[in-house]
């Protein structure tokens, strides 16, 4: 198969559109070092785990947050973490670490539709994602909901990457053979492994990852195209649509 054979495409979200594939974990470490938090990278390492388990199992996101808001309870979370280790810090840089981020995210989106104008009204798109239950205010806020035919998110679903049923739920969605889909993602572990085990072609979205997990590629399943930059796939659709 060959890209020009791809007739769907299905989206990650969260590091494929909103952070040209750095995963969120490396974007706020990056947003605490801007602001001058003097900690260990272990403690952050730890207080971001901690605060996406909480925000797993508590009702701590609403359906109405945009991302700010998002990150603005993620930070929360994470900083409460951080107390509880006697590391003091200051809660006003809370606001300030979740504005910067959604300003980030907000510059990221902008060259992200420069690839989804170039394949709206060519080509069915499908976003499928791990996500809170607010996904499509996020993506409304961002000017990104209307792109999509269908918007497949674990929260709402009750499945999640990397159970590649999330994906099958997508193919549906398309309509389409496995084989005619191509799923673009940030993840090896969460988008590229069951996105081959459902049959599709994949691109993984190889930025700056949060832990070893993410290097993949070197064992019996393989992406079928790398990218390292989302200006990348203006090139590869440009195959795409002049089949």
């Amino acid at each position: 198969m060959q890209i020009e054979d791809i007739e769907g495409v299905l989206f990650d979200y969260g590091g494929t559109l909103d952070s040209n594939g750095q995963h969120w974990g490396e974007v706020i470490w990056q947003l605490y070092q801007k602001a001058g938090l003097k900690i260990e990278r272990e403690a952050f390492n730890a207080a971001y785990v901690y605060a996406e388990r909480k925000m797993a199992t508590s009702r701590l996101i609403l359906p109405t947050f945009n991302f700010q808001e998002v990150l603005q309870t993620k930070v929360e979370a994470q900083f409460e973490y951080l107390q509880q280790q006697e590391i003091s810090l200051s809660r006003e840089l809370i606001t300030a670490i979740a504005w910067d981020g959604y300003f980030l995210a907000s510059e990221h989106v902008k060259k992200a539709k420069e690839v989804l104008d170039m394949l709206r009204g060519q080509i069915p798109m499908v976003m499928v994602s791990n996500f809170y239950g607010n996904l499509h205010a996020v993506l409304e806020d961002f000017g990104l909901l209307d792109y999509f035919d269908a918007v497949i998110e674990s929260a709402v679903v009750g499945v999640r990457k990397p159970d590649p049923a999330i994906y099958n739920l997508g193919v549906a969605a398309l309509g389409l053979s496995p084989e005619r889909c191509l799923v673009i993602g940030d993840s090896f572990a969460k988008d590229i492994v069951p996105a081959k085990a459902c049959g599709c072609q994949t691109v993984w979205f190889k930025g700056a990852a949060w832990t070893g997990d993410e290097e993949g590629g070197t064992g019996p399943i393989e992406a079928d195209y790398v990218i390292y930059d989302i200006a990348e796939l203006v090139l590869m659709f440009d195959k795409l649509l002049v089949k």
